[in-house]
């Protein structure tokens, strides 16, 4: 197998995400009870999976009055709780805000409450494990390439590549797939030279980071006026991640950005809710991500299907591509899995589905065994500071300990370049996750970004030659 990326590893979409593994609890009122089960179904799946990168996280919906009815959040909550077959996530809960702690950092006029359950999820990191778990499969990953032509020829694709630094070379496939997210009605038309019957519609999503908001560890999911819903989640331990917007989108997704109006949008909307008003003095971070929906016609951005249509073109003995529309994160193993099958014609022996009782690379440990992991591994490198340690799991799991090797002392990982990134990290990432920039490394593979100085980040750009 190849897989070619234009960008960095999950460069775009994939990184912009609002880093959550879940059921998605208002699909709910435009009845997509499918796509509703299908994820909560996943969202478990894949919490054994990554349990180092996913873990579960308590959802906090304040009773707003005059919005959606105390009876259908109940309804709501008691079908997300049966319909995808639960067993590790506690079931939902009512509030009494004036006595919980999720209660403490909002306004005194919300009383009551609800609370169930999801999963947050490294988006990024979730990515770029599914690259290395391929790789160590012996499939051939190679980012920084782009695909500039595409042509069926003596039954197979013939494919033109340029890498970033102007090299070109040509490949051979069987099969294709077109998988790129926003710009895969651009690889049909400009790649591939075919007229597809499917539209995709382009829908923005911004988020904004702030200093920490609130103690507890759980989140909260407000409701807006306009029926859209924006989330305020703990972030990097000293960080609270707040959105996300919907709105249509035109023009080149790796040029979207959060725009003023925007994250007005996203101030107002906790500062109906928070004691403590968020000012935008307080924003360190924003990013945005396109998301490339199906267009079922809905009137509104917010309104339209997170689900994915998987459209195959396969003329009589011609070479196959597959393209794929749309889409969510939680349902991505899943969408691979459908892929699979509707290629399974054109590739003769392929084996059986089996994902769903794999491990992505570091992730083979019990889901709720991250206390044993991070006991072991504090007992084989105490000179590690707690926090950094912590960290380090969260991000390799059972492969931190290869990462840090026969190290005995801090010096033994070389320079640190702030917030406990060092040399030893850096070199692993490019060695075993394709980072070549100071970007890749701080912002994608990790968020140390937000916890590093200008001038740190400066020594670790010189010592990449970045």
């Amino acid at each position: 197998m190849l897989l070619v990326e234009k960008g960095d590893i999950a460069g775009a979409t994939s990184s912009a995400s609002t880093k959550l593994v879940h059921g998605g609890l208002r699909y709910l009122e435009q009845y997509e009870f499918r796509l509703v089960r299908e994820a909560l179904t996943e969202r478990e799946i894949l919490l054994r999976t990554a349990p180092h990168i996913i873990w579960p996280l308590r959802f906090v919906l304040p009773y707003h009055r005059g919005l959606r009815p105390a009876w259908i959040i109940r309804l709501g909550l008691f079908l997300y709780d049966h319909l995808g077959g639960r067993e590790i996530l506690p079931r939902s809960r009512g509030l009494d805000l004036r006595r919980a702690p999720a209660g403490q950092p909002l306004q005194a006029r919300y009383r009551r409450g609800f609370e169930y359950s999801d999963c947050w999820v490294d988006d990024a990191r979730l990515v770029v494990l599914s690259a290395r778990d391929a790789a160590d499969k012996g499939a051939s990953i190679r980012p920084r390439t782009h695909c500039v032509a595409a042509r069926r020829a003596d039954g197979a694709w013939r494919l033109a590549l340029r890498t970033a630094d102007g090299r070109e070379t040509t490949e051979a496939a069987r099969v294709l797939v077109n998988a790129a997210g926003p710009w895969v009605s651009d690889i049909l038309a400009n790649v591939v030279r075919h007229n597809a019957p499917t539209q995709t519609r382009l829908v923005k999503g911004s988020h904004i980071v702030v200093r920490r908001l609130f103690d507890h560890p759980g989140c909260y999911i407000f409701q807006n006026a306009d029926r859209r819903i924006c989330f305020a989640i703990p972030y990097e331990d000293d960080f609270t991640l707040i959105g996300t917007t919907d709105e249509d989108f035109h023009g080149d997704p790796s040029a979207a950005a959060c725009s003023p109006e925007e994250e007005s949008y996203l101030l107002a909307a906790v500062n109906e809710y928070f004691r403590v008003p968020v000012t935008p003095d307080q924003v360190v971070w924003r990013f945005a991500g396109v998301r490339p929906l199906h267009d079922d016609g809905a009137a509104e951005a917010h309104e339209t299907t997170r689900d994915y249509v998987l459209e195959l073109d396969a003329p009589e003995g011609e070479a196959p591509v597959l393209s794929v529309f749309g889409g969510k994160i939680t349902t991505f193993r899943h969408l691979a899995e459908e892929a699979m099958n509707r290629l399974a014609p054109f590739l003769p022996g392929l084996r059986g589905a089996w994902t769903a009782r794999a491990h992505l690379p570091g992730g083979d440990f019990p889901w709720n065994g991250g206390v044993a992991l991070l006991a072991d591994l504090k007992r084989r490198y105490s000179f590690v500071p707690a926090t950094q340690l912590q960290r380090l799991a969260r991000t390799y799991g059972t492969r931190t300990a290869t990462l840090l090797g026969d190290a005995r002392a801090l010096a033994d990982l070389g320079q640190e370049f702030g917030g406990g990134f060092t040399v030893r990290e850096a070199n692993w990432l490019r060695r075993e996750e394709w980072a070549r920039t100071a970007e890749d490394m701080l912002w994608r593979r990790t968020k140390r970004g937000l916890h590093i100085a200008p001038v740190e980040i400066a020594a670790l750009r010189a010592y990449l030659g970045d």
